[in-house]
């Protein structure tokens, strides 16, 4: 497993490597996709497009809206997918104002704290290191929260150490739940002639997504599966695709397209010719 810190690249910089056509299984929600499509096209790379989870509203984004509308201290965006689906349950749209007026508005990773500047409110809170929830916890904002109001903006089932530890630390936390996670109404018998002939790589930016590509993907594959080299957000996932039984995976720096895309270059440096 490679998890080495790599410096990421951004779409207006050059290429961080040649990918030299090889085609890239892409497996993020459809919606949040066409980025790290273009990013490995800018590699001279193969996107081809297999999403593994579909996103939806929650059925509990009512109660959501109620919570999104009280007063807090702190809130938290777990994902890019609670920014995006919290704005239009938020009075006009917007995130709340900064502090004195406003909440500290937490994001997990790099991609949430990107789509919380690009709605117009950039986070107050992100991870030193290790972009996940136990990076944010080690930062000070959320050491010291006895009695604070925290809002945890996720999607349905979400993990719960970050509740229960702030919970612990005796912060009053609550949860607003605006969006679920579910298998998409497909497999990939189809697409496994063409996967065969062309597919080099593979990616996942969640443990979800590869849970759900390994049952998308009919049980005979599994073991040629196992053999393509893989790329992941976080240590965590790698962990389980491990488990799984994927052998050569590599870590992206953080949670965002091009660090993946970075993590894509150092797989393919290390593939046979």
């Amino acid at each position: 497993m490679n998890a080495s810190a790599t410096d990421a690249t951004t779409p207006s910089q050059p290429p961080p490597c040649d990918l030299s056509g090889q085609a890239v299984l892409v497996t993020r929600p459809a919606e949040q996709a066409p980025p790290l499509c273009e990013l490995i096209r800018s590699a001279n790379g193969e996107p081809i497009l297999f999403p593994t989870v579909a996103i939806q509203p929650s059925v509990h984004a009512k109660q959501a809206q109620e919570h999104l509308r009280e007063s807090w201290d702190i809130v938290i965006f777990i994902s890019r997918n609670a920014v995006n689906f919290a704005r239009p349950l938020l009075p006009g749209g917007q995130l709340p104002a900064p502090p004195p007026e406003g909440p500290l508005i937490a994001a997990v990773g790099a991609a949430t704290a990107t789509a919380l500047r690009q709605a117009g409110r950039p986070p107050d809170l992100i991870p030193n290191r290790h972009f996940d929830s136990e990076g944010l916890l080690e930062l000070p904002e959320l050491t010291q929260v006895r009695g604070r109001r925290v809002l945890i903006v996720r999607g349905e089932g979400g993990r719960p150490m970050l509740g229960d530890t702030l919970t612990q630390r005796q912060a009053e936390v609550t949860y607003a739940e605006v969006y679920c996670r579910g298998l998409p109404e497909r497999d990939a018998q189809e697409a496994l002639p063409q996967w065969h002939q062309q597919l080099k790589f593979l990616t996942a930016t969640s443990d979800e997504v590869l849970n759900n590509l390994c049952r998308l993907v009919p049980e005979a594959e599994h073991p040629w599966l196992r053999t393509l080299p893989l790329a992941v957000y976080s240590n965590r996932t790698a962990a389980r695709a491990m488990e799984l039984g994927f052998r050569v995976v590599a870590v992206a720096s953080e949670s965002s397209d091009p660090a993946l895309v970075d993590a894509l270059c150092r797989l393919m440096l290390r593939a046979p010719p």
